[in-house]
């Protein structure tokens, strides 16, 4: 018989009951309608553990960081009966609701009520329920060296308004947390939700049984990470598709991003976008990054840094004529990214327009596209930032059809440049 769902947890030394998920929610638990125009018919979010009564979701908040808080919890540094004060936690700007909201089709992965529960939930909050925000937003300055460089070589010209004379740029700034609706995931990656649960429920190693016992619950919080989108100018013109928008889709590169190795493109594009993003909100426009927690081409660091070696090892060298095979040797697939559920967070937005795309991908650009997300000009990295190691990655990506307003290098081209040795 399961432990009463509203029971106070043991403490770590009294034992008690082990309290399984896969039998039917109470019937406290409120209703999910995916895609439903208001916040009031669609329904909120509850991945709490406090009161399993109230769980109408797989899964819990906070993605991969939802393991911590079982650490704290274990380790006796967190109560689980915890309750988030969301006093003066509200957006410091609101976006929507946008037309797409009320399209099951057009959010999939994410909850477009995510950042508004305190308003729009604050009846249910007020009888108990414990709903907590999926998306945060904020203000805050961005202050990179390349963005210093670019003031100081006259590209940029502070003005005060986006870009402060310090080097420091102005943003607003949203952390977005994954939901995903099953049947809506399935139906975009083209296989069914039985086999979609199923792939999860096997590949998670068992870890959320409610995948394949409780087809009622059609929302799962799952454990990865989340992404973070960078505004610069006046978010209000997102969704206007008269107001010039200079958008990057990036995903994420621990290793260049953060500590510049050369191997990739991944900062000087980066950085390269954030300076286009700049100038475009200057011209009046609005600028846009969405920064994707995928690292590696979502096959880890570990797997990536195997590649590394194997591509530096092999016979010949690192050349971009096996740029991709040598990936696909260890990994078994070349990219899991799949940039299906990319469109998102651009639909949470309300863009339908993006005038400057600062992006080469093919696969980003085909699955804004179409998404119904019309694109102008597309912005590829210029030649002086592309570091010498990474001239391997380039080519081979130009060669599989990446944009390039350049010539795409043939076969025995593609053989001529190769990347450093390992102890280079």
């Amino acid at each position: 018989m399961p432990a009463d769902a509203t029971a106070s947890p043991p403490s770590k030394a009294a034992g008690g009951h082990i309290r399984l998920t896969s039998h039917s929610a109470g019937t406290a638990a409120p209703e999910i309608v995916w895609g439903a125009p208001t916040a009031a018919l669609r329904g909120p979010i509850v991945g709490t553990t406090a009161n399993r009564s109230h769980r109408n979701v797989i899964g819990t908040h906070s993605g991969a960081y939802g393991v911590y808080r079982a650490l704290a919890v274990a380790a006796g540094s967190l109560s689980r009966d915890h309750r988030a004060d969301l006093t003066n936690t509200s957006p410091t700007d609101v976006f929507g609701p946008h037309p797409q909201w009320g399209e099951p089709s057009a959010i999939v992965s994410l909850d477009p009520w995510g950042a508004m529960v305190a308003e729009a939930f604050a009846d249910e909050l007020a009888a108990g329920i414990d709903i907590r925000p999926t998306i945060a937003v904020t203000k805050a300055q961005v202050i990179l060296p390349e963005i210093s460089d670019a003031i100081l070589r006259g590209r940029l010209r502070p003005d005060e308004r986006v870009l402060l004379s310090t080097g420091a740029a102005q943003v607003t700034k949203a952390a977005i947390e994954p939901v995903w609706h099953l049947p809506g995931v399935a139906r975009r990656f083209g296989c069914s939700e039985t086999d979609l649960r199923r792939a999860l429920f096997e590949e998670t190693g068992g870890m959320y049984p409610e995948l394949v016992t409780r087809s009622d619950l059609e929302v799962f919080l799952p454990p990865i990470g989340g992404q973070t989108i960078y505004i610069f100018g006046d978010p209000r013109g997102l969704a206007d598709p008269a107001v010039e928008l200079t958008a990057r889709v990036h995903d994420e590169c621990n290793g260049s991003d953060v500590f510049g190795s050369d191997i990739c493109t991944c900062r000087p594009y980066l950085t390269h976008a954030i300076e286009e993003c700049i100038q475009g909100a200057q011209r009046g426009g609005v600028g846009l990054v969405a920064y994707s927690r995928k690292e590696g081409r979502a096959l880890g660091e570990v797997t990536k840094f195997l590649v590394y070696n194997a591509r530096k090892r092999q016979v010949g060298g690192d050349t971009a004529d096996q740029y991709f095979a040598r990936t696909e040797c260890v990994a078994g697939v070349q990219d899991m990214r799949f940039q299906e559920l990319m469109p998102d967070v651009l639909h949470w937005l309300g863009i339908r327009r993006i005038h400057r795309l600062v992006s080469m991908s093919n696969m980003k650009y085909d699955a804004i596209t179409g998404s119904g997300i019309e694109v102008g000009e597309r912005v590829s990295i210029p030649d002086a930032l592309i570091p010498a190691d990474a001239q391997v990655e380039m080519d081979a990506k130009t060669a599989a059809g990446y944009y390039t307003p350049g010539v795409t290098p043939d076969a025995e081209e593609l053989r001529k440049a190769k990347g450093r040795e390992l102890d280079a």
